[in-house]
């Protein structure tokens, strides 16, 4: 389940700005790229909202089910550059050449290193998530590269050919901007959140850890990666950091209808024409919860909503708990949006985890990165269809 998260900063804050992206910037001194698996604590948050969607009543989503269920540890983190010519089961083809006006951007913060970094900016920027960019290749890619791919009328094959890449670049932009701090960008407050329910439910929200957590939720990053993008930064106002290019890129056009997959873990947005122009990596349900397949309908989209905590929804809860009001904010069990179902107790929603989408279990609800869920959430309307599918 989805609740919105509060944004970097309120309204009427200013947040940091882009300084450069191209030929003869001054970029911090990055090393090469090293790989580096997501923080399996770390969560992320994007640029500003688009504009709010009538939400439900709270009585809508009352009693639903949390997704934060069944999650298994991510695997072990790779470490050491990947030069561009490797290619293994775990690591994609390299890109061509960089543009020039690509270069100064890309391969001096080390995206010339490591393709994968580069590909999973640009799918993200197409539309085609990969969930947190981490720079670590699975499945969470593989499928991404492949509706990219269907998408442009390529073979699905999910590997980064030449072709796929010749797609992928005709966004111009590059991968990794330059991005100044302002003060509001790294003012918090911070906060420890604790793991317990009814710990929760004494706060008053439930907000970023970090400045790092904050800033990496804003630009869709692992905060692993994001720090060894900035080795030298503490990440204080007024200095200009490295971050992927994924700010700014639009709202997403109405969907005609949202399939969300089993088994392929994925949430895609379709025209009239029946054609997928947007997919995101999910986490759709558990053995114990399977996912509710069938033909639903959205009945509404609710932002920043205070999670109703039911402890007889959950098989697995603590038997002392008792029913509560969790409050809103990124670290919400059920993230930054809640997509209601017409299935009652069943929504699609954002994460306090992005680390962990299309790669754990869940209550039985539909899980996205919170950056997805808001996507998502711009794209649909009350009456929308939604097939849940094996």
């Amino acid at each position: 389940m989805a609740m919105d998260m509060k944004h970097m900063r309120g309204s009427g804050k200013v947040l940091g700005r882009v300084v450069a992206t191209a030929l003869g910037v001054g970029l911090l001194p990055v090393a090469v790229y090293v790989a580096a698996q997501s923080d399996p604590t770390a969560r992320s948050e994007d640029a500003p909202p688009p504009p709010r969607t009538a939400a439900p009543s709270a009585s809508t989503f009352a009693g639903g089910k949390q997704d934060d269920a069944n999650a298994q540890s991510p695997p072990s983190t790779t470490t050491g550059a990947l030069p561009a010519s490797t290619t293994t089961a775990d690591t994609l083809p390299a890109p061509p050449t960089p543009s020039p006006t690509r270069e100064s951007a890309d391969a001096r913060a080390g995206v010339a290193a490591d393709s994968l970094l580069r590909a999973q900016v640009l799918l993200e920027r197409a539309h085609f998530s990969t969930g947190e960019i981490d720079g670590v290749s699975g499945p969470n890619t593989r499928r991404a590269v492949a509706a990219f791919q269907r998408a442009r009328g390529l073979p699905d094959d999910g590997v980064l050919n030449a072709a796929t890449w010749a797609a992928l670049e005709a966004d111009a932009a590059p991968a990794t901007v330059m991005y100044a701090l302002s003060a509001d960008d790294v003012a918090g407050p911070f906060a420890p959140v604790p793991s317990d329910m009814m710990e929760k439910a004494k706060l008053q929200s439930l907000g970023y850890v970090s400045v790092t957590e904050a800033l990496a939720e804003r630009f869709r990053v692992a905060p692993a990666l994001l720090r060894r993008l900035n080795p030298a930064a503490d990440f204080a106002a007024g200095q200009a950091i490295v971050v992927p290019n994924v700010l700014d890129l639009g709202p997403l056009p109405k969907a005609a209808s949202v399939v969300v997959d089993r088994s392929e873990s994925t949430v895609a947005l379709v025209d009239a024409a029946g054609k997928v122009y947007a997919q995101f990596p999910a986490s759709t349900g558990s053995d114990h919860d399977p996912l509710p397949v069938g033909e639903w309908k959205i009945n509404g989209v609710a932002h920043e909503p205070t999670f109703h905590y039911n402890p007889e929804l959950f098989w697995d809860a603590d038997p002392g708990h008792a029913k509560a009001k969790i409050p809103a904010g990124p670290n919400n069990p059920v993230g930054v949006v809640w997509i209601d179902l017409s299935k009652e107790h069943y929504g699609i929603h954002g994460t306090p985890e992005p680390s962990r989408i299309g790669k754990t279990q869940s209550h039985g609800c539909i899980r996205l990165t919170n950056w997805s869920a808001r996507e998502v959430a711009t794209a649909v309307a009350a009456g929308t269809p939604a097939r849940l599918q094996e």
